[in-house]
Formats: C-alpha cells, sequence, structure tokens
C-alpha cells in the first residue's frame, strides 16, 4: 500500500511530480533521492515482466525539453547502470521514439523524462515496454519498490552510452511519407508544399526537419528550438494561445498548412490553408477519415466528451461505428486494443486532447506519425485537386459549447463525485425531455431536443483529480444557456460541490 507522499507521484500511468522551485507552493519532491529510488523500482519491474535478471537488460532513456531533465536522467542513468543495466542515453527525445527504440533497437525497456504540457516546475517518468506503455497497476509496484526502498544487486558490466535513437526515428517518419505519397520525385514528396511547424519550444522541433529533407517548405515555422522555460506559450495542442499562434504562423505565411506539438510530440494538431483549426472534435473526424479507409465498417473509439456532430459523422458519413469510452488516452487506447482482441476491427483510438494511437502503429499515441498521416493525405488529395478540408466538409459542429469545473469539496472526493453522478442519473430518469444517452460510458450524458436547449450535457468525474468536468454543446444560440438552467435546478439540489 502507498503511503500519502509516494501515492502523490501517481498521475494515471505516469510518475509526476515538482522537480524545481519557483512555484508557490509547490516544495520539490521530486529529489535525487526519490528519483534513485523510482529508477531502482522500475529495474526491479522491467526485470521481472521480461524475466532476465538486471545485468542482462538493455533500456533507453530520452527527455523532453525541461531545464530539470538533465539532473533526473542522470540520476536514473546512474541507478541503472548499478545494476548492471546498459542504457542508452538519447538525449532529447520525443516520447513516442522512446517506444519505438523496444521496437526496433532492442531495447528490454524505455524511461521518458516528461511532464508533458504541465509547468516548467514539473516533471516526471514515463515508462514502455515491447507491449506498449505500463498499466496503472504497474506504476504503483514500482513506486511500491520505491517506497519500500528496494533496489536490485549492485553488478558490474553496466554503462552508459550516448545513442542517437531520433535519427532512425526522423528517417522512419521520412520513409513513410516517401512511400505514402508516392511522388513523381519519390526523395522529395513534398517539394511545393509549404508547411510551418509550431513545436512550442518542445523537442517537436525535429518535425521541420523531416519537412524539409522531402523538399517541404517550412520557413515561418515558431519556436522549434528546445527552451523548458516555455517563453512563447504553453505546448499543447489543447490551449487556445498555442492554437491561435500556429494559425498566425500559416496564414502569415500563406502556407498548405500547420501542425504544432505538446512538449513531448505524444499530441498533435493542425490547421488548414484557409486558417482552420484541425483539433478536437474535427482532428478526431479527419483522423477517423484516414483511419477506415480499407477498414470499412470499422469501430473508432473516443473519450466522452465528443460531439453529436462527431458521431453521425463517423457512422453516417463514414460509414464507421463510434465507440464513446471514458477519458484518459491510455482508457481510450486499452478499449482499442480490447476490441481488436474481441475481433472487432478498431483501427484507431483517439482522444479529444490529440493523443491519437493507430492500429497500423502499434497503438501507440504519437502525435508526429498522426500529423505525418494528416500531411500523407493533404498530398494525395492535391494529385486529385482537393484540399484535406474536403474529408471533414459534412461534420456538423455545435453553434456553443463550453466547459466549466467544479470542485469538490469533500475530502473522499470519488465517493462524493460517484454519489452525485448516481443521484443525477436518477433525476434524469424521471425529468421531462431529458434523453439519458444509451452508449455513454463515463459519467451522465443527457440530450435536450430542438425546445429544450437543442444539445446536450456530460457531467463526469475527473481521471485524477477532485473535480467534476461539465461539457455541455448546443447546436441553437443560447442553448448553452438554457441546457445550464435545467442542471442548476438539480445541482443546488446536492452536497460536496463549489458551485
Amino acid at each position: 500500500m502507498l503511503n500519502t507522499f509516494y501515492k502523490g507521484f501517481k498521475s494515471g500511468t505516469d510518475i509526476r511530480g515538482v522537480a524545481l522551485e519557483g512555484v508557490e507552493g509547490q516544495p520539490v519532491n521530486l529529489t535525487d533521492e526519490v528519483v534513485a529510488a523510482m529508477a531502482n523500482g522500475f529495474a526491479l519491474w522491467l526485470s521481472d515482466k521480461v524475466g532476465k535478471p538486471c545485468d542482462k537488460l538493455t533500456v533507453s532513456i530520452g527527455r523532453d525539453s525541461r531545464i530539470s531533465g538533465p539532473r533526473i536522467v542522470k540520476t536514473v542513468s546512474e541507478e541503472l547502470k548499478n545494476a548492471g543495466v546498459r542504457v542508452l542515453d538519447c538525449g532529447y527525445a520525443s516520447t513516442p521514439s522512446m517506444f519505438m527504440t523496444t521496437v526496433d533497437a532492442g531495447c528490454d525497456g524505455a524511461v521518458q523524462i516528461t511532464a508533458s504540457h504541465h509547468p516548467f516546475n514539473r516533471n516526471g517518468l514515463k515508462f514502455f515496454t515491447r507491449e506498449g506503455g505500463l498499466e496503472g497497476s504497474d506504476i504503483e509496484k514500482i513506486l511500491e519498490y520505491a517506497q519500500d526502498g528496494k533496489k536490485p544487486d549492485t553488478a558490474d558490466g553496466g554503462l552508459i552510452e550516448a545513442y542517437g535513437y531520433m535519427e532512425h526515428y526522423k528517417a522512419h517518419l521520412e520513409d513513410i511519407i516517401k512511400k505514402g505519397v508516392n511522388a513523381e520525385d519519390y526523395e522529395k514528396p513534398l517539394k511545393g508544399f509549404h508547411i510551418v511547424v509550431d513545436a512550442g519550444n518542445g523537442v517537436g522541433g525535429f518535425y521541420a526537419d523531416v519537412l524539409e529533407s522531402l523538399g517541404a517548405d517550412t520557413s515561418g515555422s515558431r519556436y522549434l528550438d528546445p527552451d523548458g522555460m516555455f517563453p512563447n506559450h504553453v505546448p499543447n495542442p489543447e490551449d487556445k494561445e498555442a492554437m491561435r499562434s500556429i494559425t498566425e504562423a500559416v496564414l502569415e505565411n500563406n502556407a498548405d498548412m500547420g501542425v504544432i506539438f505538446d512538449t513531448d510530440v505524444d499530441r498533435g494538431g493542425a490547421v488548414d490553408k484557409s486558417g482552420n483549426e484541425i483539433n478536437r472534435n474535427r482532428l478526431v473526424a479527419l483522423a477517423s477519415a484516414i483511419a477506415l479507409e480499407g477498414n470499412d465498417g470499422g469501430t473508432i473509439v473516443t473519450d466522452s466528451i465528443t460531439s453529436g456532430g462527431l458521431k453521425e459523422f463517423i457512422e453516417d458519413t463514414l460509414g464507421g461505428k463510434h465507440y464513446r469510452y471514458r477519458r484518459g488516452y491510455k482508457n481510450v487506447i486499452d478499449k482499442g486494443l480490447e476490441l481488436n482482441a474481441q475481433g472487432i476491427n478498431c483501427p484507431l483510438a483517439i482522444e479529444t486532447s490529440g493523443h491519437a494511437a493507430m492500429r497500423e502503429n502499434y497503438f501507440l499515441d504519437d502525435g508526429a506519425y498522426l500529423c505525418t498521416k494528416i500531411i500523407i493525405k493533404m498530398a494525395q488529395l492535391n494529385k486529385e485537386g482537393k484540399s484535406i478540408e474536403s474529408l471533414t466538409a459534412s461534420l456538423k459542429e455545435p453553434r456553443e459549447e463550453t466547459e466549466i469545473r467544479f470542485e469538490i469539496l469533500e475530502e473522499d472526493f470519488r465517493t462524493c463525485g460517484e454519489r452525485i453522478i448516481n443521484d443525477l442519473t436518477a433525476y434524469a430518469e424521471n425529468a421531462e425531455g431529458w434523453i439519458l444517452a444509451d452508449d455513454n460510458r463515463e459519467g451522465v450524458r443527457v440530450s435536450f431536443g430542438k425546445n429544450d436547449g437543442n444539445g446536450w450535457f456530460l457531467l463526469r468525474l475527473s481521471v485524477h483529480d477532485p473535480i467534476m468536468p461539465l461539457n455541455i454543446e448546443s447546436d441553437s444560440e443560447g442553448g448553452v444557456e438554457i441546457i445550464k438552467n435545467k442542471l442548476f435546478k438539480f445541482l443546488k439540489t446536492t452536497e460536496g460541490l463549489k458551485i
């Protein structure tokens, strides 16, 4: 059983903590001592997982641009080396590339030092084996080893060597684009295209090199150099300022497309030549259109907050099936794997945050791979005199939308949240004009007719935090306010929420 201190590091299927001073009320807890204990915990867990002694293991380690990264990499590497592990130090690297070292570089495991889009003072550890990212139960086991001070025996033969894996990974992406576009000039399939990249000072700047090597003009790209203080904008495709930045870059440079990544490049987004964001529901729609080619009738797994128009697009326009699941990218990916294991054709699992995992790519959530598939499709359509916008032209988007995050005031926030969800379900079943969704698998999703708000709401419990997010969409002006007022009549009767 994890104590309070070590339990605080578990963030779903990652480890995250405070690595730097600088934010009031957030003292450093990812100290060298704690990181060393976590590295030893991973070594023990991996040894048991793959059935090898530690001195026979090979582990890669990479990092995003956070300024605490070098310290954590050094600590992890030294601890693994002391256990006899061969450590491949990949330096700056994307999180998906670290998984790929287990596929084609012979690594038994991989560690990425990252905290995704979180502030500069935070950092964390993300782990992979050849089977993919770890489950929450695996993280708990690693943290239990760390908490209990368990570590492998010291062994000779461990070493740390520099390994420039990102060059291999870039070549891999280049080869995919060459084959996918199959241009007359095979080596320069993107010649004549202007594509801008916004890396947000994370580690995604390498993607501009990929595009340039294939003939694209990438002038006007933004924030390609790694800078762990993130001085320009949050590296996050869900962030409005970040999306405004890449949109400006596209329009100012008259580019054919813009792509944007989060800090460690496991998420991506795009902007078309007209400056329209390909993000959230539109990104899911475009990825679905691409994934369902050659997978007629296939199932697309998404998270719970996708719009009604997206479901209609996947099922009526594309002829696929929409499986709306829970928030949490690992939940979505695991459900895709489960459906395929059951014999259900599921080529894509995608969260509206930009985590997109394709079956053809090991169900790995890889922002660079997603953008690569979008760019290939853009080039293919260009040959036919069409634009990328044509693929999602029929997608219906809401007139209004909002998200409200209610703080849970009770200490046992999960029990409180579940009680409110159960009470709201019972309320909705008896409320006139409230239509409970029959395909909802998280929280409470209710639809309303044209005279009652013409839209829907979803109230759910956050995956990790004492928060209940509320999403509302409407196809009518003023509809969000109508739906909000209907729900508020119920919320006034609850206890435990800060309304």
